[in-house]
């Protein structure tokens, strides 16, 4: 009898789950049963802890999952601490002679299951992992030259252009041959603390968001059905409602890439054809979107020190301006007397969520506009955001502030008031989160003036653009 362990990470869901699925089968053939284990690990080196934001997600993701797995028969054990640890104990406590898990593309994360995979391969154990959470694996996708790409263009064609298809999503298995909780010791979820208290934030986030793989696979068909038509029109007006809100369920891996694009390329011929050039268009642009997460984590997979180096290195020596002026803090609270940013700080830590295009706004405003490092926001961002991703974060960073691959152009500002009159004409967005703001006399001021901010950053910028660029080379392996 051989008993199987399925180590979950990125990947909370039961459907289309490969590692999950591998190890029904295999304690199927060996008349064994099947442990899946999530250990919540924020202490192996290298590990980046989670932000309050994502702690929230995955207490009521880790819920609905443990009651989805119970009702097909099976069993989560919740573990925290270092997860070789922790992987080591319940292998003899199981009595497993096999492990599996779904990849992942951290260079930290990597590492740590680069020495378990050895451990347990030395005890005499299957190990198997599984590519399930990203459509294109890095080191597959490779320039004419053999080497990674650091522009999305070229990279999502060469994607789209591959010979092979993506394959189908897997089914959920009928069973999930658990073994008996009482035989294994499980941690109280709860006891954990990952929600707030004293004083509680959330409420803004339960009222916004439904976390697990039921609410995700909801939303896909809401869009599908609804939205995806006026995606490419209207998914940069952030008063209004056009865009998917999958990305913190593709964070959680309550949803896969590969279930995405077959729900899209399931969309009837007769559909694509009442929709017209509006709906394929929709699903082109859509479709890039998941193609830019993939990118993201190309850039995360060769160079895994995205999140806090400089892609591009002449940003090494850039003067950034102090964030300890007290204009950090009014950016993060909203305050700034800039109506656009100051709507997107407000949506972001009452939702847990911003729009995209605020994003963008919001990003440059700190880093063009204040002068403030990049990484500031990024964290910032990585505590607040409920999709706070290891790939897209610090990707979208680096590409706001100019160092980063396919970046903007140093010379790109968004300049939040024409930003605001051409996405958000008729001020709902920032009526919604603002209020009657025009009208409020404890509005604050413009912190800065953003004619003269932005000639000071164009001046700063260019110092740093006239040098010759140098990007840092990749250091990820093949694994």
């Amino acid at each position: 009898m051989g008993n199987a362990l399925v180590w979950l990470r990125d990947d909370l869901r039961v459907e289309d789950n490969p590692a999950l699925n591998a190890a029904v089968d295999h304690a199927e053939a060996t008349g064994g049963r099947v442990v899946i284990a999530f250990i919540l690990d924020e202490v192996s080196s290298g590990i980046r802890p989670l932000g309050g934001a994502t702690k929230w997600w995955l207490h009521h993701s880790l819920t609905n999952l443990r009651a989805r797995i119970q009702r097909l028969d099976g069993t989560l054990i919740l573990r925290r601490g270092a997860a070789f640890d922790h992987i080591r104990e319940l292998i003899r406590e199981v009595e497993a002679d096999a492990i599996f898990w779904n990849r992942r593309y951290g260079g930290a994360e990597r590492a740590l299951d680069a020495d378990i995979k050895a451990y347990a391969s030395a005890a005499g154990l299957e190990t198997h992992s599984f590519q399930a959470n990203l459509l294109f694996e890095p080191w597959t996708v490779r320039t004419g030259s053999g080497t990674p790409y650091t522009v999305f263009t070229p990279f999502w064609k060469s994607c789209l252009a591959r010979p092979e298809p993506v394959r189908a999503p897997l089914n959920s298995p009928s069973t999930l041959l658990g073994m008996q909780n009482e035989l294994l010791r499980c941690d109280a979820i709860d006891d954990w603390g990952l929600l707030p208290s004293n004083p509680d934030w959330s409420m803004g986030l339960a009222l916004r968001w439904q976390p697990g793989e039921p609410a995700a696979h909801e939303k896909l068909a809401r869009f599908l059905e609804q939205r995806v038509e006026r995606y490419a029109s209207g998914r940069d007006f952030p008063g209004e409602n056009n865009t998917s809100e999958l990305s913190p369920h593709l964070r959680f891996g309550e949803i896969s890439p590969f279930q995405i694009f077959h729900a899209v390329d399931a969309i009837s011929p007769s559909a694509r054809a009442a929709g017209g050039d509006d709906l394929l268009e929709g699903i082109r642009r859509f479709r890039a979107e998941v193609g830019w997460r993939e990118f993201s984590y190309h850039l995360l997979f060769h160079w895994p020190d995205l999140a806090s180096r400089n892609f591009d290195s002449r940003f090494d020596n850039f003067t950034w301006s102090s964030p300890h002026d007290g204009r950090l803090e009014r950016w993060q609270e909203g305050a700034t007397g800039v109506p656009l940013v100051d709507a997107g700080m407000r949506e972001l830590w009452q939702t847990g969520y911003m729009h995209n295009r605020v994003r963008m706004v919001t990003a440059s405003f700190l880093v063009k506009n204040l002068l403030i490092d990049w990484r500031i926001g990024e964290a910032w961002f990585w505590d607040t955001l409920v999709d706070a991703d290891a790939a897209n974060n610090a990707a979208s960073w680096q590409w706001v502030a100019g160092c980063g691959a396919d970046a903007a152009p140093y010379f790109r500002i968004f300049n939040p008031v024409l930003q605001a009159e051409k996405f958000d004409p008729d001020k709902r967005y920032r009526h919604r989160y603002l209020g009657d703001y025009e009208s409020d006399a404890n509005y604050p001021s413009p912190l800065i003036d953003l004619g003269d901010s932005r000639t000071n950053a164009l001046a700063a910028f260019a110092d740093v653009s006239g040098q010759s660029k140098i990007v840092r080379p990749p250091v990820a392996l093949i694994p």
